[in-house]
């Protein structure tokens, strides 16, 4: 579980690497929008992992690559921005955040099942005679 003072650098981690993302660097990302969806702080607030997804066409590979060449541009930027909030600037980790992917996939998946709807004998057939009796758990349970 992360500490408030962690959930606290992370949160202003996250606005200002958007910040630099949208306003200092625009040039670094011609034909791309970064957004950042995470960002976890390591307890002893050395290292920020950040997770970022493609807000427009591209390849996350490309991204990836693109933010690792110009790794230490991105971290100077946000360095002049949290200077008086910070008093070390994180290493950074960037990664790719596939949440949103994975979630269309599942949705896709849920929605291609095919699940036929219960008729009133099954409804009679869990609750007839023959049911499973539901075991007491209190003593002063009725049958």
């Amino acid at each position: 579980m992360e500490s408030k003072r962690q959930q606290k650098v992370a949160s202003l981690l996250q606005q200002e690497l958007a910040t630099v993302f949208q306003r200092d660097l625009p040039h670094l990302f011609t034909g791309m929008a970064p957004g950042i969806n995470l960002v976890r702080v390591s307890p002893d607030l050395g290292v920020a992992r950040v997770y970022l997804s493609l807000l427009l066409t591209g390849s996350s590979e490309d991204l990836l690559a693109l933010v690792q060449d110009n790794l230490k541009i991105i971290r100077q930027a946000l360095a002049k921005r949290v200077r008086q909030q910070l008093r070390i600037v994180p290493d950074l980790v960037f990664f790719v955040d596939d949440s949103a992917a994975y979630a269309a996939h599942m949705d896709k998946v849920f929605g291609d099942l095919h699940i036929p709807p219960a008729t009133a004998a099954d409804d009679d057939a869990a609750t007839g005679p023959d049911a499973p009796k539901r075991p007491k758990l209190f003593a002063d349970e009725d049958e």
